[in-house]
């Protein structure tokens, strides 16, 4: 069986106007589901019924009894990945609950299938108790090959993610920190190139501390770039805060010990004073006296969705390269440039961790991918280029192979 979906047409153009979307529209493409389950086999005759299903499964069923490792080729679990979710923390709209998060994670599904070729299934679950979770999915673990964590809110997400890494031989990874982190380090790769600048010596602000901003700010420090600030809602995090003291545990509290080499402290202004990149990826609003405190031909990720922290228009007037997460704009940041080829990859071959070495090959293998055609409006592939889950698995692959 298979989770059946259309896979777009391909393009490399930089930019796609999207035209006004009716309510009429998209509920109309919502009607029933985004999903169904189409057979591989045919089931048109007596003896297909009989090969397919009773008698001859039964062969399929004592094999596998008798060698467990049978099921990874004899169904489809071992490729098949789960998106789960329980509805506290989806898109912009927050703390909706597993029904209403559905929708979002039957289109994460039907993205794996067209970008990535891979069956995938919502689980939404009616629970916030990370410990429930996890026993839940280890319960589940003989239906499914990967689980792609989506919309769970900060900090539980980082719970959920290290226990299920520990508890399950599969590969686990929450997309909406590590697939936005990969992607911004692939926009970042190209944007230094236009701008001039060698990307191991820019100096960053990442806006926004939850799990996407501290996924961006570990995963630009793996690839080498030691200069990290990071904003939260109080300003700086820096070691001296006393509500970081406190914590010396927490992922702040890592991150301002490693990133932060300048002991920069305050709020905005003191953050963005000579800095060379702006990644937006809160909802707090980047006010233009602020761009102005940055160094000349700066770069502007303004990724809040549907709403950037600025208007590309007013960005413009200070940064050289600007990117946000929408589509009607030039240089879109989005996951789906990352995540189908990173579970690909990891699936073909037979990894049972996603590590930061194939998150950084996958980062890399994005940017390759713009590199010959780059320009101020052009750091990243089109999310519908179809060269881009290819790479992205094949580099992925590769770096399993090397660990």
């Amino acid at each position: 069986m298979s989770t059946e979906t259309t896979i777009p047409a391909g393009t490399t153009s930089p930019a796609e106007p999207v035209a006004a979307l009716s309510d009429e529209e998209i509920f109309a493409s919502h009607q029933g589901g985004k999903l169904s389950i189409s057979s591989t086999v045919p089931l048109a005759s007596k003896r297909d019924l009989s090969i397919a299903y009773t008698p001859g499964v039964a062969q399929v069923s004592r094999a596998i009894h008798a060698n467990p490792e049978l099921a990874k080729t004899l169904t489809w679990a071992q490729r098949l990945v789960v998106v789960v979710s329980d509805g506290t923390a989806v898109l912009g709209l927050g703390d909706i609950g597993a029904s209403a998060s559905l929708p979002v994670m039957e289109g994460k599904s039907a993205l794996f299938k067209a970008f990535g070729e891979l069956d995938s299934i919502p689980l939404v679950l009616n629970t916030t108790d990370v410990d429930e979770i996890v026993e839940t999915l280890v319960r589940l673990r003989p239906s499914f090959g990967a689980v792609n964590l989506e919309d769970v809110s900060a900090p539980r997400c980082f719970e959920l993610e290290d226990k299920l890494i520990e508890a399950l031989d599969c590969p686990v990874m929450h997309d909406d920190q590590h697939g936005t982190a990969v992607v911004v380090l692939a926009a970042l790769t190209g944007a230094a190139k236009v701008t001039g600048r060698e990307l191991e010596k820019l100096r960053v602000v990442v806006s926004g501390a939850g799990a996407a901003g501290i996924a961006v700010a570990q995963m630009l420090l793996a690839a080498g770039i030691t200069d990290v600030v990071l904003l939260d809602s109080r300003g700086v995090i820096n070691s001296d805060r006393a509500d970081i003291a406190a914590d010396q545990a927490s992922k702040k509290a890592q991150l301002a010990a490693l990133g932060n080499p300048r002991g920069v402290s305050g709020g905005p202004a003191e953050a963005l004073t000579g800095a060379d990149v702006f990644v937006g990826v809160s909802s707090s609003k980047l006010d233009e006296e602020h761009l102005k405190l940055m160094s000349q031909d700066s770069i502007v990720f303004a990724l809040s969705n549907p709403d950037p922290e600025v208007l590309p228009e007013v960005a413009h007037r200070y940064a050289a390269v600007v990117a946000t997460g929408r589509s009607d704009f030039p240089n879109q940041i989005n996951n789906v440039l990352a995540f189908p080829g990173i579970f690909r990859g990891a699936l073909d071959a037979g990894a049972r961790r996603i590590t930061p070495a194939m998150k950084l090959a996958a980062a890399r293998a994005i940017a390759a991918l713009a590199a010959e055609d780059l320009s101020a409006d052009y750091i990243v592939p089109s999310p519908l280029d179809p060269r881009v889950a290819p790479a992205v698995s094949a580099a992925v692959a590769a770096a399993v192979e090397a660990e």
